[in-house]
């Protein structure tokens, strides 16, 4: 097994309607390049992994807890594990990075999609 790969041979997976991740897991976190398609609400939820991410391309408005926030190429998060958070992606989209910790197991089920080149590269 190599400790390398390229995000372009990551099989995509769509994650749920309107969000495709590609995944690379260590043995205790998860690193994931998501994209999310023009206007795709991602309702209030909550998890057990603490999620930390950076918006790379488009816009997003998040809320965590209480707080809700406009993001561009830039803005970053940090969601504690178990915090209620929702995110509405932009007229354009949204392409991000994320980190969660511990790693994302239950994505193990998620319909994997033919390979495609992410929007971000």
């Amino acid at each position: 097994m190599s400790h390398f790969d390229d995000l372009r041979d990551i099989a995509p997976q769509q994650l749920s309607p309107g969000l495709i991740g590609r995944s690379l897991h260590g043995a205790e976190a998860t690193l994931s390049a998501i994209e999310l398609e023009p206007d795709t609400e991602l309702a209030e939820h909550s998890h057990v992994n603490e999620q930390i991410g950076i918006l790379t391309g488009g816009s997003m408005t998040f809320r965590i807890g209480g707080e809700e926030r406009e993001l561009r190429p830039g803005g970053t998060w940090v969601i504690p594990a178990h915090v209620p958070h929702s995110v509405r992606s932009g007229p354009e989209g949204a392409t991000l990075v994320e980190v969660f910790v511990p790693r994302r197991d239950d994505w193990g089920d998620r319909e994997r999609l033919a390979p495609s080149p992410p929007k971000s590269l």
